[in-house]
């Protein structure tokens, strides 16, 4: 017989895991921001904050990447590259923001980059009077929300 408590409790941990993808080292990603922020407050430049959290990943044992280029195409053409601030293991893209508010165009921003990188995780990292910090996650699901038939004819 199953028993609802352990069946219900093996289905939040299955739901919260889709939802929340790499939740081990997004933790430790955390973390380490929070510690930068810390260190340096805010008013620096994007950079400053970039190379901080760099060298903090590194010293944590997160393999770092600054800079990362990722080629984007259409219809199979290259028409651009996008840099991404940092990806951490290979599998997650850190956007550092910095300024008095977070812009709300950041996370749009972040899901796109997902997309041209294909990597299902990012987080903006928002180095403010207080630390922000606003998690994104690719999904096919949720790529396809608001999309109509008329969109779908003209991108084939």
């Amino acid at each position: 017989m199953i028993d609802p408590r352990t069946d219900r409790a093996r289905w939040a941990t299955e739901y919260r895991d889709a939802d929340y993808p790499l939740q081990e080292l997004t933790g430790r990603i955390i973390a380490a921001f929070l510690h930068v922020h810390h260190a340096h407050g805010y008013g620096f430049l994007e950079s400053v904050y970039r190379k901080a959290l760099a060298i903090e990943l590194e010293h944590r044992g997160i393999s770092v990447e600054q800079l990362a280029r990722y080629e984007l195409f259409h219809r199979g053409l290259p028409i651009g590259v996008y840099e991404a601030d940092l990806v951490a293991e290979r599998s997650v893209i850190l956007e550092t923001k910095t300024g008095l508010i977070l812009d709300p165009v950041a996370q749009a921003q972040l899901l796109n980059y997902l997309r041209a990188s294909r990597l299902r995780v990012g987080l903006v990292l928002h180095f403010g009077p207080r630390p922000i910090i606003k998690r994104v996650v690719s999904s096919t699901h949720y790529a396809r929300i608001g999309t109509t038939s008329e969109v779908d004819a003209d991108d084939g």
